[in-house]
């Protein structure tokens, strides 16, 4: 999604049926996250109910139906929401890290830790690797195919750790190219 927004309206039985008063559009930024974009639409948000009660009270607003047809349904995301398939294609991957940062956070599992995904982006196009196996390691970031496409992650969150740089998380732990990101922890016996 490249827009959001925000839209004041009458309370109606059903959800979200009531008719709209007004609304305004924000921008999703390219770097933007869940957690960027929260603070700037509660600002449009306050900004436009303040709005909408003046114009309200001065009679000066005319409702508008809204077109049922373009209704869509948002679940309530769950903790296991955040796991990565790296089947997708990389610009799907990269979106999902976005859009469930801060909570629940995109995450994979490497040798058995727990990795949050906090900030990738989308490499180049490769033809041979399979969906999560890195494809490179430098000093700064690691490398992983997806479906279509590579991930660039240059920091992560292991688990029971905090945020830290993918530079500062190879200062202390080998990574070797050719490792498969699983989907999932490791069974326990």
């Amino acid at each position: 999604e490249r827009e959001t927004g925000i839209t004041t309206m009458f309370m109606a039985e059903g959800m979200d049926t009531g008719d709209m008063l007004l609304r305004e559009v924000v921008e999703i930024r390219p770097d933007d996250t869940a957690g960027t974009l929260a603070p700037r639409l509660a600002e449009v948000g306050g900004r436009l109910l303040v709005e909408t009660l003046r114009r309200l009270k001065a009679g000066t607003l005319t409702p508008e139906r809204q077109d049922d047809a373009q209704a869509t349904m948002a679940p309530l995301l769950k903790k296991e929401d955040g796991l990565i398939d790296w089947a997708l294609p990389a610009i799907d991957i990269a979106n999902r890290v976005r859009g469930l940062s801060p909570w629940p956070g995109a995450f994979t599992y490497v040798n058995g830790e727990r990795w949050t995904l906090c900030r990738v982006s989308v490499g180049e196009e490769l033809q041979s690797a399979s969906p999560g196996s890195v494809t490179k390691v430098t000093k700064d970031r690691v490398d992983v195919a997806t479906g279509r496409g590579t991930i660039h992650i240059p920091d992560i969150q292991p688990s029971n750790s905090r945020r830290m740089t993918m530079a500062q998380y190879l200062a202390g732990h080998r990574l070797a190219e050719g490792i498969t990101l699983q989907a999932a922890p490791p069974s326990q016996s």
